[in-house]
């Protein structure tokens, strides 16, 4: 009677709880840690005999090493557990759950090191804590996270892991469903290296903070959390120096709309497209850069026609009116490689030019001719129109240059048009890409660098935004790759971000030596902040 009417003296706190039915109970203050230290450095066991508690916090205690056995059968309950500022560690044993109807576990600012199963916070299977939201492990001395953490809490909202000593997030944590309703991470002031491109899998996450870290790069893969919103990078040791800035400038959503390109190489695919130049191409149009870029979305809405006015306004500004040079675009799935570069007398090819019949090179050049005269009395102008304009380069020549394909097809006849062969539809997905130039090679590698990033942003910005369909297949048919329409409309401005492949195109001259490959290390160096080329 005497030991426990002394007991009863000393945890009043639990009398009054347990006389009044509460829910809720608050064990804090001087005289506390005295009274946890004559209890061994755990909670009364007593505490463990008030199933009705919802709420329990005992908090600034630094002699509370350890909550005790009993409390995960005795408060089957609880709602919200906060053990804050106290002096758990190096971890918890034993384990806290199973806790079935725990929401809130708050166990900030302890000396916690490890959770290893049995001195953790409950199985992973049966899940040990299958209804908690939100966790708080922040301010502690943990080295690593439990790795089975998302199954023992597979609801979690929110995961505060600020100040701990982490260099890295487990695998497990960010594998496809492991943490659905997961809103928010943080992590900062932790040693983490390294962010794994799997964060994308955190379908939910709307906040990130990772600031105070060493992470030297940030994965393209994030923007593709579709929710996320806020993000801190402050205090990494980041590569990109423009990127950093953004950091710095909190400029999320310059962040997160970074475009991602990944460039595969001839050494990665051997069967890459190859393009063998004659010759004779020196003398009429001696510069050839090709390119595949897989991974396009023409089918949403105004995709196609998006993509098809990017391709106008290159050729307007970038290329002078074709002047400078003159890009190609074809349906990779009708192209039949290896392909041939040549020059060959205008009455010796044919082509299927887009929309019209197969006619001979000469023949189609002197219709062009006519319909563009006749276009300019329809207008009344004294200048010549941008179709005169590229089309007397080819005056006087002996030669005209063309792209031949494996079946002997001619796929391309630059500056004027490509074939119905391999024209773009909606259904496109991979293309092949060539720009061809009498003036330099770098022109045509600048024109195809500005070619990539404008499909780049189109995608992603096609992907972002899932228009109604508002132009026709027929429609969209008439016009493609250099396009025959003097009345070609200027493209739209468009903004956005999209993962593209880009693999590599070599130019060979006729022994098979090396000519160009493109992209090479220089190529796709965009000043742009907002992209990120993976090789």
């Amino acid at each position: 009677m005497a030991a426990a009417a002394a007991v009863s003296e000393a945890w009043p706190e639990l009398d009054l709880a347990e006389r009044e039915r509460r829910r809720e109970l608050l064990l804090t203050g001087p005289g506390l840690e005295e009274r946890v230290r004559a209890a061994g450095g755990r909670l009364p066991p007593r505490l463990f005999t008030l199933p009705l508690l919802h709420y329990l916090e005992v908090s600034g205690c630094g002699s509370l090493r350890e909550p005790g056995p009993g409390l995960a059968q005795g408060l089957p309950q609880l709602h919200s557990l906060v053990l804050r500022r106290n002096a758990l560690g190096p971890g918890l044993s034993p384990e806290l759950g199973p806790l079935p109807a725990l929401r809130v576990l708050d166990l900030s600012g302890n000396a916690l090191e490890a959770l290893p199963p049995g001195q953790g916070l409950g199985p992973a299977e049966p899940p040990g804590l299958p209804q908690l939201q939100s966790l708080n492990l922040s301010g502690n001395r943990l080295r690593e996270l439990p790795a089975d953490l998302a199954r023992c809490a597979p609801r979690l909202q929110t995961l505060n892991l600020t100040g701990n000593r982490l260099d890295a997030f487990p695998a497990a944590l960010f594998l496809p469903g492991a943490l659905p309703l997961l809103s928010e991470l943080a992590a900062a002031d932790n040693c983490l290296r390294e962010l794994s491109p799997d964060i994308a899998h955190l379908a939910s996450l709307k906040t990130l903070d990772l600031s105070n870290n060493q992470l030297s790069e940030i994965p393209a893969e994030l923007a593709d959390c579709p929710k996320l919103k806020d993000i801190n990078f402050r205090g990494n040791r980041l590569r990109d120096k423009r990127l950093e800035k953004m950091v710095s400038g909190c400029q999320t959503r310059s962040i997160l709309d970074r475009l991602l390109l990944r460039v595969l190489h001839v050494s990665e695919n051997p069967s890459l497209l190859t393009v063998r130049a004659s010759p004779e191409v020196r003398d009429v149009r001696p510069f050839f850069v090709g390119a595949v870029v897989r991974g396009m979305d023409l089918r949403p809405g105004n995709a196609l026609k998006r993509f098809l006015s990017c391709q106008t306004k290159l050729h307007e500004d970038l290329c002078e009116k074709r002047t400078v040079a003159t890009i190609a675009t074809h349906d990779l799935g009708a192209v039949r490689g290896p392909l041939l570069y040549a020059a060959r007398p205008p009455q010796d090819f044919k082509i299927i030019p887009l929309g019209r019949r197969e006619v001979k090179a000469k023949d189609l050049v002197r219709q062009l001719q006519l319909e563009a005269e006749e276009h300019r009395k329809q207008k009344k102008r004294q200048n010549v129109s941008g179709l005169h304009r590229y089309l007397h380069l080819l005056d006087g020549k002996e030669h005209y240059p063309c792209l031949v394909d494996a079946d002997g097809d001619v796929i391309s006849f630059p500056p004027i048009t490509n074939s119905e062969k391999t024209k773009i539809k909606k259904t496109t997905s991979d293309l092949f890409l060539e720009v061809t130039s009498a003036a330099s090679l770098q022109i045509c590698k600048d024109i195809m660098d500005a070619l990539i990033l404008k499909m780049a942003e189109i995608n992603k910005y096609t992907l972002e935004n899932r228009e109604e369909s508002s132009l026709s297949d027929p429609e969209s048919d008439a016009v493609c790759g250099h396009g025959l329409d003097p009345k070609a409309t200027p493209g739209a401005e468009v903004t956005g971000s999209t993962p593209l492949v880009v693999e590599q195109v070599r130019v060979v001259d006729e022994e098979g030596h090396l000519k160009v490959v493109y992209p090479s290390k220089m190529d796709l160096d965009f000043a742009a902040a907002h992209v990120t080329v993976l090789r």
